[in-house]
Order: C-alpha cells, then sequence, then structure tokens
C-alpha cells in the first residue's frame, strides 16, 4: 500500500471540514495538513490546529523562500499549504489537504500522483442554508461564497472523484473508500 496525498475542495459551507475531520479520527494511516493562513481566527479555532495563522509579512517571506506547496489569496486572506509538513507526514501515512480549487490544482502540479476529490452540495439552496445556519459570516460574506460556487463546481470537472455531501455518513463511507482504492493502486 502506497501513502497518498490526497485534496479535498469544494465550495464553502459543503462540509468538506467536517468530513475531513471525521475521517482522520476514525483513521490512523491518514493525517490533515495544516495550512497557513493570514486571516483572524474564528471562535475556537487554536493556532497549529485549524491553521498556522500568521501575518502577511510572514507569508510572503515563505513565498519567497518556496516553503508553500500551493497558496493562494481567498476572499481577501491568504492561505499556504507548507510543503515541509506535507513531506514529511507521506512518509508514514496519506496527508489530506483541505483548500479550495485553484490550491488544488496547484497541488497537482507539484505532486502529480495526488488524488483531487471535489465535495458538492446537492443544492445551492441547502448550501446557502448551511452557511448561514453556522453563524461565522456576514450576509455579505454569504453572498460572496455563494457567487464563486459555479466556479469551484466548473473546476470540480478536473478532479479525478466528485463526493455529493447530501448526507454525512454516505459522503464519509465514499471519501474512505477513494482513500482506500487510492491505497491499493
Amino acid at each position: 500500500m502506497r501513502n497518498v496525498l490526497m485534496v479535498v475542495s469544494g465550495p464553502s459551507g459543503v462540509g468538506k471540514g467536517t468530513l475531513v475531520k471525521k475521517l482522520c479520527s476514525i483513521r490512523s494511516d491518514v493525517v490533515e495538513s495544516v495550512s497557513c493562513t493570514t486571516r483572524e481566527p474564528r471562535d475556537g479555532e487554536k493556532h497549529g490546529r485549524e491553521y498556522y495563522f500568521i501575518s502577511k509579512d510572514e507569508f510572503f517571506a515563505r513565498i519567497a523562500s518556496d516553503d508553500f506547496l500551493e497558496y493562494d489569496e481567498h476572499f481577501g486572506s491568504y492561505y499556504g499549504t507548507p510543503k515541509s509538513f506535507v513531506k514529511e507526514q507521506l512518509e508514514s501515512k496519506s496527508v489530506i489537504l483541505e483548500i479550495d480549487v485553484i490550491g488544488g490544482l496547484n497541488a497537482r502540479k507539484a505532486f502529480p500522483d495526488s488524488v483531487l476529490v471535489m465535495i458538492a452540495p446537492p443544492s445551492k439552496e441547502i448550501l446557502q442554508a448551511r452557511l448561514s445556519g453556522r453563524n461565522t459570516e456576514s450576509k455579505k460574506e454569504i453572498e460572496d461564497r455563494l457567487s464563486r460556487l459555479e466556479f469551484e463546481l466548473e473546476k470540480g470537472a478536473e478532479y479525478d472523484y466528485t463526493v455529493v455531501n447530501d448526507d454525512l455518513s454516505v459522503a464519509l463511507q465514499e471519501l474512505g473508500n477513494i482513500l482506500d482504492n487510492e491505497k491499493n493502486k
């Protein structure tokens, strides 16, 4: 069995973070990559657990030193995946990156064998309800996130798999099956 770099992407609020965290909690052979971001932490987020919260100056210094596997600007903040973390973890486990579609496609350029999985909502209306229900974004931020929906799903055509997150347990099983199939190739 090989270790796999799996990229999980999808629109904001689709449940990709929940799926990735659940998969990592029930499997010892996979770890979630921790990205760097310049955005402020949300309530309950901890530096080094959800993200490494860093300044824009530090972020740009890391870009200059080629420290990111991929990076992108998203809704006014920067996000990037540290190369060193991914390479170190792949020696003993599979690694899941939960990143946006542009980052996912850039990660594939750096790691051509990576497996790209798009998490899609059952509908735009359900996604809007999920975004509103989590109470972490303003109405304007929700509108901005929904405006990217079509773009993100179109980019999903370049991904290897699509999982519709209508039922969390079914989507979790599908994601685990994809990982198992790819590990056994």
